[in-house]
């Protein structure tokens, strides 16, 4: 059976442009797609019919031969040589890409997407104030951004990209299978569509040098070692429009000679005497606002807990505070004057004839335990 004339199957007319061309053969396809007709031969023969008859006329070698000689300019029995073969049309990957966007929501161009900048790293050191109470930091960091010379386009100044030849700047290369056209990134250009020939000397053809760039680092209060805060857009440049990466500033906190931080709460071990914390006194303990007096009451044990409330750490993302907790540490002398030695040697003897009530209720438990 004979052919018909490709322009009759899309429905153009013989002076129609390649854009009026691609829109008929869209709707055809539209029309006739197996995926919309299952099982129905009329449809898929349209659909393979208004397929080739695109295939031909949107190149403009194989147009121009066509409207010479007619379909015998394909027909290898006839001496021209090369049949019909989807694979040698760039377009029409861009227009299959078209059709089955409009069935499964996607597109099969291969047009190189943007490509986003890396995220980068940075590790600060602050102090245990800072992070109490916040500050503000200025950070040297260096990271790629576009090359100011050729403003990422990768080539020298005064040249451009060259269309791939491989792929004819489709960035993909078709491989008949059958009826189907299989697509795989093209291996000249890695899917890029072009190729660079003069490439930007400052950057390497890569469109991106690094810099030193300084930043300014908000350090929020209450801030806590190990954390990090994430500094949108401040990473690597990204490339054919694609967007920049994030910087994430990884905080390190000091350890404080004094101090001890349990979340928002402060915790300090302080001295007493003995004399203190038996009879009771008024003594400065440290704050992170300066010095603060409490009292000490008579009979202060060891590693007793004085609350000193909203005298620790501002609570991450809020104005509230937490606790300073004031241990006591009650501390035995190492060495003696000789007063204080005949001082402790008079207590001595009287805890022995007098007990006071904790020992003595303790002895008496030993005894009878022993009885």
């Amino acid at each position: 059976m004979s052919k018909r004339d490709y322009y009759e199957v899309l429905g153009v007319s013989r002076n129609a442009t390649t854009e009026e061309i691609k829109r008929a053969y869209r709707k055809k396809a539209l029309q006739f797609h197996p995926d919309k007709n299952p099982g129905d031969k009329d449809a898929e023969e349209k659909f393979k019919e208004a397929t080739e008859a695109y295939g031909i006329l949107s190149d403009p070698d194989n147009r121009a031969r066509y409207d010479q000689f007619g379909h015998a300019a394909f027909d290898q029995s006839q001496g021209f040589g090369g049949g019909f073969d989807f694979s040698d049309f760039a377009s029409f990957d861009d227009i299959f890409g078209d059709i089955f966007g409009a069935f499964f929501g996607h597109s099969g161009r291969g047009t190189p997407r943007g490509r986003a900048g890396r995220d980068l790293r940075y590790d600060l050191d602050i102090t245990f104030e800072e992070a109490v109470f916040g500050t503000e930091k200025e950070i040297t960091v260096r990271r790629r951004v576009t090359c100011d010379t050729c403003s990422g386009q990768r080539t020298a100044p005064g040249t451009t990209p060259k269309t791939c030849s491989e792929c004819r700047g489709s960035g993909k290369i078709g491989i008949q299978q059958g009826f189907f056209t299989i697509t795989r990134t093209c291996h000249r250009c890695n899917g890029e569509g072009v190729v660079i020939e003069t490439p930007c000397k400052d950057c390497g053809g890569s469109g991106l040098k690094s810099v030193a760039s300084k930043l300014n680092v908000k350090i929020p209060p209450g801030i806590d070692n190990g954390q990090r805060l994430k500094l949108r857009g401040e990473g690597e440049s990204g490339q054919r429009g694609g967007p920049a990466g994030d910087l994430y500033v990884h905080v390190r906190v000091k350890e404080h000679p004094i101090f001890k931080r349990q979340d928002s709460e402060i915790i300090c071990e302080v001295p007493v005497s003995f004399a203190s914390a038996a009879l009771g006194d008024e003594i400065e303990v440290p704050t992170l606002e300066g010095k603060e007096k409490i009292k000490i009451p008579p009979g202060t044990q060891n590693g007793k807990v004085i609350r000193l409330r909203n005298r620790g750490v501002q609570i991450l993302g809020s104005n509230r505070r937490g606790d300073q907790h004031v241990v006591i540490s009650i501390k035995v002398p190492r060495r003696l004057s000789e007063k204080k030695r005949e001082l402790l040697e008079k207590l001595k003897e009287l805890e022995k004839t007098e007990p006071d009530e904790e020992s003595k209720s303790f002895f008496e438990k030993v005894k009878e335990f022993f009885a």
